[in-house]
């Protein structure tokens, strides 16, 4: 059986990571593609994600086969194609154009708390997903996404809210995702037991 850890994260063969951070008990799943990103603790992505220019927030979940804050190509211009950015790989005397890549990792996507990202959905850049929103599989999200909502379709519109009246309110006051690891431990059995509305009268008061 294979732990997490709070040293390290724990990434799965044949991943691809360039200049992202991952905080305790963070996960990376096989094939994997994570650059310019920032998980937060006790995030994780599945198999064959590919994530850029994106934080991520504390307890995410993202399902396999997701694009989450996937890069532009210059429309405005009179090419599509890489050749304009990535001049050095076809004339060894043109220069690559740092200030494409620059603006394009200043589009950073944002990933709430205990979200969940289902199965190949995509989140594109400039985009917010609200704590504990979820992100139905195949959508494609163009737009930020309120707290505990979820969303579905192409593009990806709101079906419903996760819970009733004041819930979502008081589950954000709460923030019980940035308790001490010791804590949750304390609180596993009634994170497993106890309905939200429950779970907030025993925690919140």
């Amino acid at each position: 059986m294979t732990r997490l850890s709070a040293d390290a994260p724990l990434i799965h063969a044949d991943c691809v990571i360039v200049d992202s951070t991952f905080g305790a008990y963070c996960e990376v799943g096989q094939g994997s593609r994570v650059l310019q990103t920032r998980f937060d603790d006790y995030a994780y992505c599945d198999r064959l994600s590919d994530i850029a220019n994106t934080t991520v927030g504390k307890f995410a979940n993202i399902a396999a086969m997701t694009r989450i804050g996937p890069t532009d190509h210059p429309m405005d211009h009179a090419s599509l194609h890489h050749f304009l950015y990535r001049s050095s790989y076809y004339w060894p005397d043109a220069a690559d154009d740092p200030a494409f890549f620059a603006a394009r990792a200043a589009r950073r996507t944002v990933i709430g708390p205990d979200t969940w990202i289902g199965h190949g959905a995509i989140v594109k850049p400039d985009v917010m997903i609200g704590a504990g929103a979820i992100v139905a599989a195949g959508a494609v999200v163009t737009k930020d996404v309120a707290p505990y909502v979820i969303v579905a379709g192409v593009p990806a519109v709101p079906l419903r809210a996760r819970f009733g009246p004041g819930i979502a309110d008081r589950l954000m006051e709460l923030a019980w995702w940035d308790w001490p690891h010791g804590q949750l431990r304390q609180a596993l059995d009634d994170f497993r037991n106890l309905k939200a509305e429950a779970f907030l009268e025993r925690y919140a008061g």
